[in-house]
């Protein structure tokens, strides 16, 4: 049986690992079967946090705005995940989004992992939700939805049962697989994008919710081309 992993979840500013940001890392460490550990960030984003993310977590921008960047959260995160396979409930965009964190520091982050989503899938077909809330409410596992380090839990506690029902028929199904995300490392945005966001900003007396000095070339470019397209207020 795999027994030792980081069962892990993270908190997003949205969906696409390419340009939203992480907010929040949820981690526990099992070892032979035990929990020996377990980790618990917020991260400061750089920007500040839609409405629909607020109501889905719980998490509001000035709760974020005294934690760490992801920059200085990483190699810490990295110290706790050793080379230990990561679990998951759809771990890939957990995965994905952490890829991304680790590339833009010039670092490699390769893993295997253990999906519990894939699992749920493989052996319960019939089952007709099959969202790590659906799971933990079918074997009747108290969850609080939607913070990391309860999420990385639920997705233990789900593991547990999947293991217990099915990991003899199919052992092999429970063998972690490389996890695999093909990103490229984004850039800074140029002094000169910079000073040009500012003035267009004071110009058009724009309230802008992101941090310019953080911003990547290509969101600089991007949200200088909005300005002048008058697509932001």
């Amino acid at each position: 049986m795999n027994q030792s992993f980081v069962s892990i979840d993270l908190e997003t500013t949205g969906l696409n690992a390419k340009r939203d940001r992480i907010i929040e890392i949820g981690a526990v460490k099992i070892i032979d079967g035990k929990e020996a550990g377990s980790f618990s960030e917020l991260i400061n984003p750089g920007r500040d946090l839609e409405e629909r993310i607020v109501e889905l977590t719980g998490i509001e921008s000035r709760h974020l705005t005294q934690a760490p960047y992801i920059e200085e959260v990483l190699p810490r995160l990295s110290d706790f995940l050793e080379d230990l396979p990561l679990l998951g409930h759809n771990v890939i965009f957990d995965f994905s989004f952490l890829k991304k964190a680790y590339v833009d520091q010039k670092k490699e982050f390769k893993k295997y992992g253990i999906d519990t989503l894939r699992l749920a899938r493989r052996f319960m077909p019939d089952l007709e939700h099959k969202t790590l809330g659906a799971m933990c409410e079918y074997f009747q596992i108290p969850l609080k939805a939607h913070r990391a380090m309860a999420d990385a839990y639920g997705a233990w506690e789900v593991y547990k049962r999947l293991e217990e029902m099915f990991f003899a028929k199919e052992p092999e199904t429970f063998e972690p697989k490389e996890l695999i995300y093909q990103v490229k490392r984004d850039t800074p945005a140029t002094g000169r994008q910079k000073e040009r966001l500012k003035n267009l900003i004071e110009q058009k007396q724009i309230r802008f919710s992101l941090d310019i000095e953080r911003l990547t070339r290509s969101e600089a470019s991007r949200f200088i081309d909005k300005i002048l397209a008058g697509d932001v207020q």
